[in-house]
């Protein structure tokens, strides 16, 4: 699957959704702690615009602080106001650039934030099964930055919504999309899951 063509088909949806938010929506806290709808929608703008070799510039000039190089980061893409957030994250639209790493991280960027502004508005959207599978997948066995495999180990997920299980253990089940968001931290999420081991799963950072 060339995941290219559905990240910017993702972005070009969120813009659509965006474009009709309130000061006060664009103000409300988001799904990803600490930080604004406006804050994430920067963050993606950022992260979109940035290469490996300017990521490690920026890390080191950043005192080897993520927090510290994604804040810095967001004030930049912020603007003066929302509709300046907005303008500067349409430009990104097709943007393949992205920090280090795996071009999955940037398919995960863009469903798992994006919903980190819907579920907070209480926003529907449809993301393609592929591609939330796709993520799933990735984020399963990784702990770098977002800890999915420790926050999940133990645990039986299974998608009740399309054909998708993994690990072994106190059953945790329910729509994909609610599961990709718990696995990446997301308590939110976790009132649409059932399963004995849905409790472990919120009670872990």
């Amino acid at each position: 699957m060339d995941i290219w063509p559905t990240i910017e088909t993702e972005r070009k949806a969120l813009t659509e959704d965006l474009a009709g938010l309130s000061d006060s929506q664009w103000s409300a806290g988001s799904w990803c702690d600490n930080w604004t709808v406006q804050d994430v929608v920067a963050h993606m703008t950022a992260t979109a615009k940035i290469t490996p070799p300017a990521f490690f510039v920026k890390l080191a000039g950043s005192g080897f602080s993520l927090t510290r190089l994604q804040a810095k980061d967001i004030a930049t893409e912020k603007g003066d106001s929302p509709a300046d957030t907005l303008a500067r994250f349409q430009a990104i639209l097709a943007s393949r650039k992205r920090p280090p790493g795996p071009s999955e991280t940037m398919l995960g960027e863009v469903i798992v934030h994006s919903q980190d502004i819907r579920g907070a508005l209480g926003i529907q959207h449809e993301y393609p099964a592929e591609a939330l599978i796709q993520v799933a997948d990735f984020f399963q066995g990784s702990n770098l930055i977002i800890g999915t495999k420790r926050r999940i180990e133990g645990l039986s997920l299974r998608a009740t919504d399309v054909t998708w299980s993994h690990g072994t253990g106190s059953e945790v089940s329910g729509p994909m999309l609610a599961l990709v968001m718990a696995m990446t931290g997301r308590k939110e999420a976790t009132s649409a899951l059932s399963g004995e081991g849905v409790e472990t799963l919120r009670s872990r950072p």
